[in-house]
């Protein structure tokens, strides 16, 4: 016979015990308090610390750490504000304080105290033990376990399960009992869920690509093959359309069918080609989209925004990365090719992409080719104007083909590798104040930190539930494993450590970040108020403790009143730096104006010297016209100077003619008529 455990109620101090386990109290107070911080409020936290504090150690001693260590110094007002409440009393008020926060946390914490054990009679055999709470008996659920590591084992006490089908334990990542044949192992497939079923289509496995199509009922945890046919396009075409296997697509649910959008073939088309697969009938179908479709790629990413798909980046057929923007209406089928202002981001593929209040598109992470980036850009699609708004928190490692998925306004990101390993954080953003932190970490080469895996969400028992499916990490994985992300922020409390600007937030004025310092005294005092009034109702006759509460008000109100204090005299010197601002603007003005002025003086000085130049220019002209005419002159008068010499000596010598004829017994007159 199997026997099963059956918890029953623990009493103090036992149940202070309990309860500080199961909030994180494992004697190192500082990650004892960055635990609590990321499980509760900030106001919340801090009074657990302090109470517990108190009824282990006593009333607090230590001298008071400087304001600027904003952590430490919160984590000693808590403790020294309850001046010298006894230890029962603070043990009592942690356990209330957490019960408010945490309703259920009695039902989970069975995992960190060793209860009573009541036999219970089992009616079958089996080999594995369950465990019986409230009634019900949970089968325990098996430990993912890989070729070289395995994620945290699971304890059946920490799982929620519902008829066949286990739910993840909070913030950790299991593997479900599947059944059913599985998928072959593969990666860079695309997955959609629908009506609590998971559709796995395509893929790669071996460098070969897939176009089966697989469906797992997240209800079951059972798989089935769905045998796809192929439907014609119109009553123009009828025979029957084969669509080629492909990877790197994109499996967006619309109406009652799958569009896959886009993907990498082994004959790729010119443009991207839109199929829908009929979820009634199981048939695809090419549509036919109008207006210029984009070049056809595969490893973009494709968002659902209203009733349009918005597309970006991506690898196109010849490994050219691109990030172009388009969109396409779902109802006109009509492609449109964006042209948005500000810097996009630069080209990439195996990104992940989200929508945040029906208004911006988030972009993060991706690689080139030998690249990979963790840069986060938003997208104003009312504007149509791109912006990189600064990170904050833990910000993730750059990484490419890792899968996202948004759970109300928390982005959780999931595997990814960086061409050396995959990524084995699990990490969440929450795209309001654009502050990141880490759900979980993984040991090992698991299929959760993995490349080309998909994430897909879905609810279970009221609740979200991460699923994730393949992926490549050095082999093909065809593996399920799920994580249900705790119902508190794990965000909210970070700012209390870094505070958020308001320039970081996408939103404006709603998102604007309060300092933490006067958030926790306002919270604070607003807890230890109901503290007081639920002593004072149920307690009359404990004098002490209600002393102390009130001299921890007071002291709180006057801490209050000093902070207003200082935030008064911040204010003042904002306005003095205003009117600072204001003045040098003038200043600026000012000398504005007469940089516009020497300008024009300038202007009319060069234009002047212009002038001159052209002057100078003729002159020069003239001048070399004046020495050509010169040079003529001289020449024509040393042509004349020679005419009159040879005119000269041909007189002179018919002077001498007549002599020297009488000598030689010519005659003068025919030496005359022979010359």
């Amino acid at each position: 016979m199997a026997m099963a455990r059956a918890s029953s109620g623990l009493q103090y101090p036992e149940r202070f015990y309990a309860a500080a386990s199961y909030a994180g109290f494992d004697g190192d107070t500082n990650s004892t308090f960055k635990s609590l911080t990321s499980k509760f409020s900030k106001e919340s936290a801090a009074l657990l610390y302090g109470l517990y504090q108190q009824a282990t150690v006593g009333a607090c001693n230590i001298p008071e750490p400087n304001s600027w260590k904003v952590v430490e110094h919160t984590k000693w007002k808590s403790w020294s504000g309850l001046g010298n409440t006894s230890p029962t009393e603070a043990m009592r008020l942690f356990v209330k304080i957490l019960e408010e926060d945490d309703p259920s946390w009695y039902s989970r914490a069975s995992n960190f105290v060793a209860e009573p054990v009541v036999d219970v009679q089992m009616n079958h055999n089996s080999k594995v033990e369950p465990v019986v709470e409230n009634g019900n008996s949970f089968p325990e659920t098996k430990t993912i376990s890989t070729e070289n590591g395995s994620l945290t084992e699971t304890q059946d006490k920490d799982i929620v399960v519902e008829g066949l089908g286990s739910v993840a334990m909070y913030d950790q990542w299991i593997a479900p009992p599947i059944s059913g044949q599985r998928p072959k192992a593969r990666y860079e497939h695309a997955a959609a869920v629908v009506q609590d079923k998971m559709y796995i289509y395509g893929g790669n496995h071996n460098g070969r690509y897939l176009n089966d199509i697989h469906v797992l009922d997240l209800r079951s945890w059972t798989w089935s093959k769905i045998e796809a046919k192929s439907g014609a396009e119109s009553l123009e075409s009828p025979s029957p359309v084969t669509f080629a296997p492909c990877a790197g697509h994109s499996l967006i649910p619309w109406e009652n069918k799958l569009l896959s959008i886009a993907g990498h073939t082994k004959d790729p088309a010119e443009s991207i080609q839109v199929r829908a697969f009929d979820l009634q009938s199981n048939t695809w179908s090419p549509l036919k989209t109008y207006g210029k479709a984009p070049v056809s790629r595969g490893g973009q990413s494709v968002t659902l925004f209203g009733t349009s798909l918005v597309i970006f980046g991506g690898q196109d057929a010849k490994r050219t990365l691109l990030n172009d923007l388009h969109i396409l209406d779902l109802e006109t089928l009509t492609w449109d090719e964006i042209d948005a202002v500000g810097v996009p981001p630069s080209p990439r593929s195996d990104h992940a992409a989200a929508v945040h209040a029906e208004r911006y598109l988030l972009i993060f992470g991706g690689g080139s080719h030998a690249t990979c980036f963790n840069d986060l850009h938003v997208l104003d699609l009312q504007a149509m104007e791109w912006s990189r708004p600064t990170q904050q928190g833990e910000i993730p490692t750059p990484r490419a083909g890792h899968a996202g998925v948004t759970v109300g306004e928390n982005w959780f990101i999931v595997g990814g590798g960086d061409n050396k390993s995959g990524v084995s954080e699990t990490v969440v953003l929450n795209m309001s104040t654009l502050v990141w932190s880490v759900v979980t970490t993984v040991q090992g080469r698991v299929p959760v930190a993995s490349e080309g895996l998909s994430l897909a969400v879905s609810s279970f028992n009221g609740e979200d539930v991460l699923v994730s499916f393949g992926g490549y990490n050095g082999r093909y994985n065809n593996e399920v494993n799920v994580l249900k992300p705790s119902h508190k922020s794990t965000l909210q409390s970070k700012i209390i450590e870094t505070p958020v600007p308001d320039s970081v937030a996408v939103h404006n004025a709603t998102n604007a970040t309060r300092d933490p310092e006067s958030e926790f005294e306002a919270g604070q005092e607003g807890k230890i108020r109901e503290i007081v009034m639920d002593n004072v109702d149920s307690e009359p006759a404990k004098s002490n403790g209600e002393q102390s509460n009130i001299h921890l008000v007071a002291t709180l109100k006057s801490e209050k009143e000093e902070l207003e204090s200082l935030l008064s005299k911040e204010n003042m010197h904002s306005l003095q730096l205003k009117q600072e601002l204001s003045e040098a603007e003038n200043r600026n003005t000012e000398l504005y104006k007469e940089l516009q002025s020497v300008r024009g003086q300038l202007a009319a000085e060069q234009s002047r010297c212009f002038k001159l130049e052209v002057d100078v220019a003729e002159l020069r002209q003239k001048l070399q016209t004046m020495e050509t005419l010169q040079k003529e002159l001289e020449l024509l008068r040393r042509q004349k100077a020679a005419s009159e010499q040879a005119a000269l000596n041909a007189k002179q010598k018919q002077g001498s003619g007549g002599v020297w004829g009488w000598l030689a017994g010519t005659p003068s007159n025919e030496n005359t008529d022979d010359a």
